[in-house]
């Protein structure tokens, strides 16, 4: 690997986000990506985002309406289960 780069950057929290919503093959080759960052920049905090925590936040906030062209998130109420893929080191 030799680039990544994150979907979003925010800075009040120090951390990255990765959305992923596409296929299982790009999933898998995502969640690699971050792993590796992860080995390579222990210090960098990145979170990945599935495609049911990405539908479970567009129900939530009102931006979508569930109906039959979006498959329903899986978990249904509750937060959106994120996969922590870093840890903030030094806070404490």
């Amino acid at each position: 690997m030799k680039y990544f780069t994150p979907d979003f950057y925010l800075p009040e929290e120090d951390m990255y986000i990765e959305i992923t919503t596409m296929n299982q093959r790009l999933v898998t080759k995502k969640n690699r990506k971050v792993r590796k960052l992860r080995e390579v920049h222990s210090e960098i905090r990145c979170k990945v985002f599935y495609q049911r925590d990405y539908l479970h936040l567009l129900l939530k906030y009102g931006l979508e309406e569930a109906s039959g062209d979006l498959p329903a998130p899986s978990r249904l109420p509750g937060p959106p289960q994120v996969k922590d893929l870093g840890e903030r080191r030094g806070v404490g």
